[in-house]
């Protein structure tokens, strides 16, 4: 007889977006598991005495490997505890829970996954660019920056362009450079409207710059964007002249704190 492991995404940031299940879930957890992208108020939710693990992961700085988060998640399961791992976003978008449930499945240990609001979604809707709208976006592509294994191959990304209508890149900050030159080297129209959003969804921190593929490089210099941060390409990128609503939300909460204080 074993514990459980539990794979669970947390959403992209706002703790108003965490789903009713996973909110259960970290409550009734005795080991917590957490990445860096995992808001760190949804632990205030988690009952004592749970153990809480971090093993977030930055370019050349791994808490944990992912081999050995996998050893703990099974360690942890076989002491007949209720494992917890939360992973920012959606878990099965960019997320290495298919890695995770393997090793679960490989070692006999049960687990559920659990779906969560995607940050690419969440992030462009918070900075006002819908994925898709009626007469301009039909299709939509999840794509990483980070590409390894069978995927080093570059990106066909002209191919991708043509085929779909909006573009959303992951993990793309560090290789933004390289990224941009691949695709003006492949054709694609410079013109091509792009947005990048940091900390999408996150009051005070979330920062929208919005450019064409020709510029997007420079302006994230100007503005000093950083990761996490969601590239979005396409035309819906434009809707966001009419409909920034939560930044503008943020702007007037400003202001009103400024006229109290």
């Amino acid at each position: 007889m074993t514990g459980k492991v539990y794979l669970v995404g947390t959403g992209p940031g706002d703790p108003g977006l965490i789903t009713v299940r996973a909110l259960e879930l970290i409550q009734q957890a005795d080991v917590i598991l957490y990445d860096r992208l995992v808001n760190p108020e949804l632990l205030h939710h988690a009952t004592y005495p749970v153990q809480l693990i971090y093993c977030g992961k930055q370019a050349g700085n791994h808490t944990l490997s992912q081999t050995e988060i996998q050893q703990v998640l099974v360690e942890q399961a076989r002491k007949k505890r209720t494992v917890v791992r939360l992973k920012g976003g959606d878990p099965g978008i960019f997320g290495r829970v298919g890695e995770e449930a393997a090793y679960c499945a490989q070692h006999h240990i049960p687990f559920e996954i659990v779906p969560g609001v995607t940050s690419g979604a969440a992030a462009s809707l918070y900075a006002g660019i819908p994925l898709t709208h009626r007469g301009i976006s039909g299709s939509v592509a999840f794509v990483t920056g980070h590409r390894c294994g069978k995927e080093e191959q570059e990106q066909d990304w002209i191919g991708l362009l043509k085929q779909v209508d909006t573009v959303v890149i992951y993990m793309g900050m560090e290789k933004l450079p390289s990224i941009q030159q691949q695709m003006l080297i492949q054709g694609c129209d410079n013109s091509t409207p792009v947005a990048i959003i940091e900390w999408g969804t996150m009051a005070a921190r979330q920062l929208s710059v919005t450019g064409t593929l020709d510029d997007i490089v420079g302006k994230v210099k100007q503005y000093a964007i950083q990761s996490p941060a969601i590239i979005v390409l396409g035309e819906v990128v434009h809707l966001r002249e009419k409909l920034a609503w939560f930044e503008a939300e943020q702007e007037a909460v400003s202001r009103s704190m400024g006229k109290t204080n």
